[in-house]
């Protein structure tokens, strides 16, 4: 049987437990409804690229690994050697692609097909960071073996003071369209909640890349612009 000193001790848990339930209870009607307002905005910044990526190489075939790689191999440091001379940075030549694979001649159905060569495929990726001189770069290395160009890329150096610039653009566009539909449903602005960066950033500009055989002196292509986007999702609460 329980002692009174145990059923005092049990009345003061029940009743402590009760008062708090309460307590929360009343907290929360406490608390107002909160009317807010959401909305996403974007910043963009057009600027003239001052860098350019480009990837270029050499692919050659021949009937052995051997010879295939010898002749890829004396295209390929001419055309390294050409872009060294030429002031590129040799932290700016980074290999991309090396490659040794067979070529079979598919014989008609039912017969095997024949190994008749090897292809040897070196590729680079070059930054430039002076852009006017792409056009004269791709006539080089193409006039020095290079039969492989592929994309052209171009881009800025530093691109967080533009994305710094995007992101003001973006809040006051965000603002200023809180500001009209609070004043549109009769209401008034008040203090930001939160905000929140969603995926955005740099937004390069490629260029379609010439064909080897269209190469000439002073290749034509043009820079244009370049990008700098930055999205913001901003909640205010509303007064």
């Amino acid at each position: 049987m329980a002692t009174t000193a145990q059923r005092m001790l049990s009345a003061l848990v029940v009743l402590a437990a009760t008062s708090g339930s309460f307590t929360a209870y009343a907290f929360a009607e406490e608390q107002p409804f909160r009317r807010t307002i959401t909305l996403a905005a974007t910043g963009t910044i057009k600027t003239t690229p001052d860098k350019v990526e480009i990837s270029t190489g050499v692919t050659s075939e021949a009937p052995t690994a051997r010879a295939a790689l010898d002749q890829n191999t004396e295209a390929m440091s001419q055309v390294v050697e050409a872009l060294k001379g030429d002031g590129i940075e040799p932290k700016d030549i980074q290999t991309s692609n090396f490659s040794v694979t067979p070529v079979y001649d598919q014989r008609k159905e039912g017969r095997a097909p024949v190994l008749v060569a090897y292809r040897v495929t070196n590729a680079v990726r070059i930054i430039l960071s002076d852009t006017g001189k792409l056009g004269d770069i791709l006539d080089k290395v193409v006039t020095l073996g290079s039969n492989e160009v592929g994309s052209i890329e171009f881009g800025v150096s530093e691109p967080e003071a533009l994305k710094d610039e995007a992101r003001k653009i973006a809040m006051r566009n965000a603002i200023a369209n809180a500001k009209l539909y609070a004043e549109a449903a009769g209401v008034e602005l008040g203090r930001v909640l939160t905000v929140s960066e969603e995926e955005g950033g740099f937004i390069p500009r490629y260029a379609a890349a010439p064909a080897a055989m269209e190469m000439a002196k002073s290749v034509p292509i043009e820079a244009g612009t370049t990008t700098v986007e930055v999205r913001l999702r901003v909640t205010w609460e509303l007064n």
